[in-house]
């Protein structure tokens, strides 16, 4: 798809009576939502709302898929709502785990289609990184994700079940009756994984909603943080309706580059983007925006660069900080990792002027998990070992 294409968004068809063959998912619902679907199929009005509350607690608090678990619904409604509703997740198809910890799940999703769902662990905290789209639009030439074409976007269900997959497998439901231990294995949220967030809008604030939501998986807005190409109208819109942290894949300095390396570049140039992040409603000193940058041997990581994208940053008077990541090489790759001088040569640069510039260490390589690895199993089994191998000359050469 060209990057000038019209902003794409799937708007979501409330199923108000149960679909023939099939039961109605209440994963990924709003709350909104959920009391429609609730009275469509028989719920009183005046009880719509407590319905709502119990319903929600019992799936997004307790992790609960049964119905006839939810003990403070009355029987008859319980199997009212069994016949009706199901409460379904994506199905994990693999689970991989790097010799650092780092988890890679491959799940599948209506259609058959497959996403892949990272989770990181650090000390004091655990990142999850989440995908939006089957596959991408934006083709920038140093991810190997964005070799894979867009096959559709994913629904609010979707995005937020790769959350609830993963938590079940860290066994990191709390337990109803239980308190509530407030130390969490999953406590971030990375919109880094599959597709452009920003080209799927309305499912990625829903899911968001749903996350944060007190009375559920409850995540904090500044524990989620939303990585974008730099879909420059949706930005401001961002901080209003999700109200997350902002990462911006810049990784070049000059418009040259840009346009070749991150192709949305053609349409919203380097200005219109910095302006954008300058205006961003949220911006400011405690929640700044993270310019990620990937180094690419001879491409974009000089001295002259590093000045440059500080100048860029002050001109616009950004509040800032700067993940430099080693480019994470894969088969037919068209470009080398900087070397580990050059990279904290570049960092301290920025670590000078005044940045933060932390060098993101490499999780999960072994697993293709890392940074801009991330591409469906069943897509990469689809070439030969040789078409491969092929394609990897042809770049070498």
């Amino acid at each position: 798809m060209s990057t000038s294409a019209p902003i794409t968004q799937d708007v979501m068809t409330i199923p108000r009576k149960m679909p023939e063959g099939g039961k109605i998912n209440l994963i990924g619902l709003t709350r909104d939502q959920l009391r429609e679907v609730l009275i469509a199929n028989g719920t009183k009005e005046k009880q719509a709302k407590m319905r709502v509350g119990q319903i929600w607690q019992w799936i997004y608090q307790w992790g609960v898929r049964d119905f006839h678990e939810m003990t403070n619904l009355a029987k008859a409604y319980r199997a009212e709502l069994e016949e009706t509703f199901e409460i379904a997740l994506p199905e994990v198809v693999t689970r991989q785990v790097s010799e650092d910890g780092t988890r890679k799940y491959l799940v599948r999703i209506a259609g058959g289609h497959e996403v892949e769902v990272v989770y990181i662990p650090e000390d004091g905290r655990g990142t999850l990184c989440i995908s939006s789209q089957v596959g991408c639009t934006l083709t920038c030439s140093f991810c190997h994700t964005g070799t894979q074409k867009l096959v559709r976007n994913l629904t609010a269900g979707e995005i937020i079940g790769q959350l609830m997959v993963a938590r079940d497998d860290l066994d990191e439901w709390p337990v109803p009756g239980e308190a509530k231990d407030e130390t969490r294995l999953l406590s971030n949220i990375v919109l880094m994984g599959m597709g452009e967030p920003l080209y799927n809008f309305d499912n990625v604030r829903d899911a968001m909603k749903i996350a944060m939501d007190p009375e559920g998986i409850s995540l904090s807005r500044r524990r989620i943080t939303l990585s974008t190409s730099g879909v420059v109208p949706e930005i401001a819109r961002t901080a209003e309706e999700i109200g997350c942290l902002l990462a911006i894949s810049f990784h070049a300095t000059t418009d040259d580059v840009r346009d070749m390396l991150v192709p949305i570049n053609k349409r919203w140039k380097i200005d219109d983007l910095l302006q954008a992040l300058s205006d961003y409603p949220k911006v400011s000193n405690s929640e700044r925006i993270t310019f990620e940058y990937v180094m690419l041997d001879g491409v974009n990581d000089s001295d002259e660069d590093a000045h440059r994208l500080i100048d860029h940053i002050k001109r616009y008077n950004i509040p800032a900080k700067i993940n430099l990541i080693p480019f994470n090489e894969w088969p037919g790759a068209p470009y080398k990792r900087s070397s580990n001088n050059r990279i904290r040569a570049f960092a301290n640069i920025i670590y000078q002027a005044g940045y933060a510039s932390p060098i993101r260490k490499t999780r999960g390589e072994d697993i293709m998990a890392a940074c801009g690895q991330l591409k469906s199993a069943t897509e990469r089994a689809r070439k030969s070992r040789k078409q491969i191998e092929a394609e990897a000359g042809v770049a070498q050469g």
